[in-house]
C-alpha cells in the first residue's frame, strides 16, 4: 500500500472535521491531554480533552475564531487549527475580551443567528489568537 498525503481541499465537511480533530488532538497530546471524540454534540461539544492532572475540558471544534450564543454559560472551550498548532480558548471569557476589541455583537449574524466567526481577524484579534495558541512541538 502506498501512503500518500491527502489534499485537504478535496475532503467533504465531515472528513475535514475528522482530520482537524486528529490534528488538534496531536497538538494537545504534547501538552498532556487525551482527547475523546463524541458521536453527537453532547452539551454543545465535539470532544472532551482530559489532562493528565485530571482536568476535563468540553471542546467545540471550529475552523476559525468563533463565538456563539448557544455556547454561553456552558463552560465550553473553542478550538481551531492554526499554522503552528491550535488556538484553544474558554468561550465565555473570549466573548468578554473580544467585545472590547470589535463590535461583533451588533452584526446581523450575531443578532439574528446568535453566532459570529472572524474570517479575517484584525491585528488585535490576531493578538488574542496568539495569546491562546498552543504550538505544535513535533
Amino acid at each position: 500500500m502506498a501512503f500518500l498525503p491527502i489534499n485537504y481541499s478535496l475532503l467533504n465537511s465531515r472528513q475535514k472535521e475528522n482530520y482537524n480533530f486528529h490534528k488538534v488532538s496531536s497538538v494537545l497530546a504534547d501538552y498532556g491531554f487525551t482527547t475523546m471524540r463524541l458521536s453527537d454534540d453532547w452539551q454543545g461539544t465535539d470532544f472532551i480533552a482530559q489532562h493528565i492532572d485530571g482536568t476535563f475540558l468540553k471542546v467545540q471544534l471550529k475552523g476559525r475564531l468563533s463565538l456563539g450564543k448557544k455556547y454561553m454559560g456552558k463552560n465550553i472551550w473553542i478550538c481551531f487549527r492554526t499554522m503552528s498548532g491550535c488556538c484553544l480558548y474558554p468561550h465565555d471569557k473570549a466573548v468578554e475580551a473580544i467585545q472590547a476589541i470589535t463590535p461583533y455583537q451588533h452584526t446581523e449574524s450575531w443578532l439574528s443567528g446568535g453566532a459570529y466567526n472572524f474570517r479575517n481577524p484584525s491585528g488585535a484579534l490576531m493578538s488574542f489568537i496568539q495569546e491562546n495558541e498552543i504550538k505544535n512541538k513535533g
